[in-house]
């Protein structure tokens, strides 16, 4: 995605870069999200790019906005993602609450290698997190796997979209805490009320490694 932004910002002659850059498009894709929560994702991002524009004073580029409405199936994942959570299938069940399109989705999860057992997306839902409903669907279809709520750990980066709704409903959570060494908020936004999410982790790697030594150890 940043790669995407780059180009366009030194096409238009707009001066903001990297983490600038990222920080306006987790504001501006937000309010796109809460105003059309019904939108699909790639039409969130062609919106999101083009109110980018607007905000900058640039001029549309309808060949941007359409570029990174097709980049979603190619963003990586962290290196880390698919080793460590194959590790956490051995002792749990996954779920995975997702904020793009089931076929997006599966795009990704092709290189992430990983059977997870629930997937339930933005577009099931009919609205993004972190609307409460999303996580509602979430542990209504993990109650019918036999997971009650208090079972439930959620894992998750974003304290804006995951932690503060997950703890909202009283769920314990694991803050993957991507950017605890660098500045900035990088491509989510900040939370506008506080949370405190039960543990902290810099790499899903890290909280897979701690799992496991858990689970050695008879913890």
């Amino acid at each position: 995605m940043l790669p995407i932004l780059e180009r366009w910002a030194l096409k238009q002659g707009v001066s903001l870069r990297g983490d600038q850059l990222l920080e306006a498009f987790a504001e501006i894709e937000t309010q796109v999200e809460h105003e059309e929560p019904s939108l699909l994702y790639p039409e969130v991002l062609r919106n999101t790019m083009r109110k980018i524009a607007e905000k900058t004073g640039a001029p549309r580029d309808e060949e941007a906005e359409d570029e990174l409405a097709k980049s979603i199936g190619d963003w990586p994942a962290f290196p880390d993602s698919g080793e460590a959570l194959r590790s956490l299938q051995q002792h749990y069940k996954l779920a995975i609450l997702s904020n793009v399109d089931r076929a997006p989705f599966a795009q990704s999860n092709q290189r992430l290698a990983v059977d997870f057992d629930l997937i339930v997306t933005a577009e099931d839902v009919g609205s993004y997190k972190p609307e409460l409903r999303n996580f509602e669907a979430l542990l209504l279809r993990l109650a019918e796997l036999g997971a009650a709520n208090n079972r439930v750990l959620h894992v998750a980066q974003s304290l804006y979209h995951d932690h503060v709704p997950a703890k909202q409903l009283g769920l314990a959570t694991v803050w993957i805490n991507r950017r605890h060494a660098k500045a900035g908020r990088g491509a989510t936004v900040q939370p506008n009320v506080a949370v405190t999410p039960d543990c902290e982790y810099p790499s899903m790697r890290a909280f897979a490694e701690a799992v496991e030594l858990a689970f050695r150890s008879d913890w």
